[in-house]
């Protein structure tokens, strides 16, 4: 059984930053592509960062991108995502997903494809 767990989050001032983890156990993470995807307060659930097979294979929303990397390690099979420049906007849930992908270059963006989710963790940017 695949089971990912997030961890990392926590309350923050406007511009500050911090790195999420995501450990991921029960499979062979090395074939999987990653994502994050994060719920604000009343809103649905939103794509973040995208990462493929390859570490150099990413994808990011544009109202996270150059604030935010995502990366890998598949010795410790975990997801990172590394965010800066916090502002009161990114609050909300963040969650890891992994999906099986038969290509190292493939990212995944649309959440109905990630076949694994982990049960999120909270960020609170205050101004």
């Amino acid at each position: 059984q695949v089971q990912l767990v997030e961890s990392g989050g926590g309350l923050l001032r406007r511009g500050e930053s911090l790195r999420l983890s995501c450990v991921v156990s029960g499979g062979a993470f090395g074939n999987y592509a990653l994502g994050w995807f994060r719920q604000p307060p009343g809103k649905e659930r939103e794509f973040v960062a995208a990462i493929g097979r390859h570490y150099l294979v990413t994808h990011y929303a544009a109202s996270v991108r150059g604030r935010f990397v995502i990366s890998r390690d598949n010795a410790k099979n975990t997801v990172y995502l590394q965010v800066n420049s916090l502002e009161p906007e990114d609050t909300g849930v963040y969650y890891c997903a992994a999906a099986w992908a038969d290509q190292e270059n493939k990212f995944i963006v649309y959440w109905g494809k990630y076949e694994f989710w982990g049960q999120g963790t909270q960020v609170t940017v205050s101004s």
